[in-house]
């Protein structure tokens, strides 16, 4: 665990940015290429005596993007963080609850094998900053810190046959999920091995798994391109196949996960931002609630996971562009 924790804190020291933005060389030295951005998005709804009914709501966004690339000769290096935050309070809501919750950081390096394609090595980390709640239920922890995090390291060929896309392709890749709450672990929820509970007493006789280890073939697509003047195109789309699925007949379950940002500026300090991600897990099983009362229905599984917002904010460059 002291050697996990230890190669995270690596990863968080690297200096991010995102690819959502344009990358700029800095004139001092070629080699590096340095971009990124923050932006800081809000949003509100007032009504008073609105016959169609409603609710009055508030919220707010925080997203840094960044990204710092190394490249000489034969070689290249390429490091990112994607982190976002966001809260929202309704009219009728007991408090603040959080909406947005995203914390990324990964780290690239290759070496050019010729026609377009990379010996790559990569590591990849995700989790979240903050307590997660199945609204309204707000007495049951389902996510936090750690809980789950996921830790992937790869090593396969990249191929690049346009600055702007990549075709990472690797059947050697371990990938780790931590659930660090004890309380979380013992649901099982995250693909870890569930608690063992007394069926008379609801008492935990074997405590849920708190890692599980995963070792298969990894696919990523990576597009990052101006699809028009002031609008910016960023997804990435993944796919994992584990090898080493305990139960046989889900060795040819596909993990699947996809993220988007399209950013349109309205000018240096002004912008729009629409995300959206996709997961599907055959893993992490979903308990379905009522949606009037936010009772269980007594039914859960795999379930397709969809997330996607709309924003408009302030947005600071970070980089060269910035220092002009």
């Amino acid at each position: 665990m002291k050697k996990v924790i230890l190669l995270l804190m690596l990863i968080a020291g690297i200096n991010g940015v995102s690819v959502a933005q344009d990358t700029l060389a800095i004139p001092t030295d070629t080699t590096w290429r340095i971009g990124g951005f923050g932006s800081l998005q809000f949003s509100q709804v007032a009504l008073s005596n609105w016959a169609a009914g409603g609710e009055s709501s508030m919220s707010l966004t925080a997203i840094v993007n960044g990204f710092a690339m190394y490249m000489e000769g034969k070689n290249y290096w390429n490091s990112y963080a994607l982190l976002s935050y966001g809260a929202y309070r309704g009219q009728f809501d007991d408090g603040i609850r959080k909406n947005v919750d995203n914390l990324e950081l990964g780290t690239r390096a290759g070496h050019d094998l010729g026609r377009l394609f990379y010996l790559t090595g990569l590591v990849n980390f995700k989790s979240q900053f903050a307590k997660g709640y199945n609204y309204p239920d707000l007495d049951t922890v389902v996510s936090t810190f750690m809980a789950p995090g996921y830790l992937t390291i790869s090593a396969g060929i990249d191929w690049k046959p346009v600055p702007y896309f990549s075709l990472y392709m690797s059947p050697t890749t371990g990938r780790f999920t931590f659930v660090a709450d004890q309380a979380i672990a013992d649901a099982g929820t995250y693909g870890n091995t569930a608690a063992v509970f007394d069926t008379s007493t609801g008492a935990v006789i074997t405590s849920g798994k708190t890692i599980r280890s995963e070792f298969g073939a990894l696919v990523i697509a990576t597009l990052a391109k101006d699809i028009a003047k002031n609008v910016n195109l960023a997804t990435k789309l993944t796919f994992f196949n584990n090898y080493t699925d305990p139960i046989k007949s889900q060795r040819d379950n596909i993990d699947v996960n996809w993220d988007l940002m399209l950013t349109m500026k309205v000018n240096s300090w002004l912008s729009a931002n629409f995300y959206g991600s996709l997961i599907y897990d055959n893993d992490i099983i979903i308990t379905d609630f009522d949606k009037d009362t936010g009772e269980p229905t007594g039914t859960s599984g795999p379930r397709t996971q969809f997330k996607e917002g709309l924003g408009i904010g302030l947005t600071y460059n970070i980089g060269e562009e910035a220092r002009k």
